[in-house]
C-alpha cells in the first residue's frame, strides 16, 4: 500500500482565504487573546467558515483541530474517569477529554445551537478561564485548556439563547450574496490549491510564517499595554451607546481593542484599535431600541466608506491610522477581493463599518 495514503492531508493556507477580512482579523484576534471568549460565526453553508478554522490551527503551536460532534457528551468534552484502570487496579485515573486535546489549538463546533446548553456552558466557561476543572465520579482534576473557540450556526436552524449569545467574545456574520469579482478569486484560489495543494502552500508559505511569529509577538505584548483613561472612556461611552446589557461588552471591547494594537505592534492602545473591533463585540449584544440613539462622535469612524484599511501583517507602530485595522495577504495569490457592507440578522452596530479589505 502506498504511503501516500497515510500522509496528512495539506490544509488550504489561512493567508490565502478571499473575501473574509472580517472573519480572519477576528480569528487572530482570539488567537492572540483566547481569553476573549471565542468566535461565533453566523452564516450559511459554503462561506470558508471551517477553512478559517483549520487554518488558524494551523498558525497555533500545536497545530491542533478538534471539531466537537453534535452527538458528544459531557464526559467526552471534559474527560471522566478512565474505567479501565479503575477495574484493573483500583485507581482512580482521570481520561482526558477534548477539551484536553484541544489546548493551544482550534476547537470547532458546527451548530452549537443545536448543542444542550449544558454543553454550551462548559465550552464557554472554558474558552474564557483556559481551565478545564472536573469534580465528578470520584474526579478531582483540573488542566489547561487555552484554545480557540470557534462556533458556526445557521440562523435558518434557530439562535442561541441571550444568555449564551453575549458569552460568545466575537461575533462574525457571512452573507451567502457574494459579489461576482470576489466570487471568481475564491474559486481561482480553491481550484489553484486542488490542483496542486503543496506548490500553493509554497506559494504563501513566506506570508503564513510571518502570520505565526505576529501571534507570538503578539502575545507577549498584551501585558504591556495599558488601558488609558480615554480607553476607558471611549468605551464606556461606545457600549452605553449600543445600550448593551451588563459589562461585558467593556470587558470584551478592551480586551479586543488591546489585542488589535498588540498585533499592529502599537505601545498604546489606540481609537483606530476601538473602533477596528466595535462591530464584532457588539453586533451580537446591542439591543434593538437603541437603534432610536442618535450617531455618536465616540464611535463615528476616522475614514471614509471608500477608504481601505491594510494589515493581514502586523504593521510598525508609527503606522496607526485607522486604514491599518484589517487584514490583507500578500504574494501571488492574495487579492482577497472586499466583502460589502450588510446588516446582520443580529441588530448590527449602527455607523461602524465593517473591516474593509485593500485590493
Amino acid at each position: 500500500m502506498s504511503t501516500a495514503l497515510h500522509a496528512p492531508r495539506l490544509q488550504f493556507p489561512f493567508c490565502a482565504v478571499q473575501g473574509q477580512a472580517q472573519l480572519q482579523m477576528a480569528l487572530l484576534l482570539a488567537a492572540i487573546d483566547p481569553a476573549l471568549g471565542g468566535v461565533l460565526i453566523q452564516g450559511p453553508r459554503g462561506t470558508a467558515k471551517s477553512t478559517c478554522a483549520r487554518g488558524l490551527a494551523e498558525l497555533l503551536p500545536k497545530g491542533e483541530f478538534v471539531e466537537l460532534p453534535l452527538g458528544a457528551s459531557e464526559e467526552q468534552l471534559i474527560g471522566s474517569l478512565n474505567i479501565e484502570t479503575a477495574l484493573k487496579h483500583n485507581e482512580v485515573q482521570f481520561k482526558p477529554g477534548l477539551l484536553s486535546r484541544a489546548h493551544q489549538g482550534v476547537l470547532y463546533v458546527d451548530e452549537v445551537n443545536l448543542l444542550p446548553d449544558a454543553l454550551v456552558d462548559v465550552l464557554l466557561d472554558v474558552s474564557a478561564s483556559g481551565i478545564n476543572r472536573i469534580e465528578r465520579d470520584g474526579i478531582s482534576h483540573q488542566h489547561d485548556a487555552r484554545l480557540v473557540l470557534v462556533g458556526t450556526m445557521n440562523p435558518e436552524e434557530g439562535t442561541l439563547r441571550p444568555q449564551l449569545l453575549d458569552r460568545f467574545g466575537l461575533f462574525v456574520d457571512l452573507q451567502a450574496n457574494i459579489e461576482p469579482s470576489i466570487r471568481q478569486a475564491i474559486v481561482r484560489a480553491r481550484m489553484n490549491f486542488d490542483a496542486d495543494p503543496e506548490r500553493f502552500q509554497q506559494q504563501h508559505s513566506d506570508t503564513q510564517n510571518r502570520l505565526k511569529e505576529g501571534i507570538l509577538r503578539s502575545q507577549t505584548l498584551l501585558a504591556g499595554l495599558l488601558f488609558t483613561d480615554q480607553v476607558y472612556e471611549q468605551v464606556s461611552s461606545i457600549c452605553h451607546q449600543a445600550n448593551v446589557e451588563g459589562v461585558r461588552a467593556d470587558l470584551t471591547l478592551l480586551r479586543a481593542s488591546r489585542a488589535h494594537a498588540a498585533w499592529h505592534q502599537r505601545e498604546q492602545i489606540a481609537s483606530a484599535d476601538i473602533l477596528a473591533v466595535c462591530e464584532l463585540v457588539l453586533a451580537h449584544r446591542r439591543k434593538s431600541n437603541a437603534d432610536q440613539n442618535a450617531a455618536d462622535p465616540a464611535i463615528q469612524p476616522t475614514q471614509s466608506p471608500d477608504q481601505h484599511q491594510a494589515g493581514l501583517q502586523p504593521q510598525p507602530q508609527q503606522q496607526q491610522e485607522i486604514q491599518n485595522s484589517g487584514p490583507e495577504a500578500t504574494g501571488p495569490d492574495s487579492d482577497w477581493g472586499e466583502m460589502p457592507a450588510q446588516v446582520t440578522p443580529i441588530s448590527a452596530v449602527k455607523n461602524v463599518k465593517p473591516l474593509p479589505l485593500k485590493k
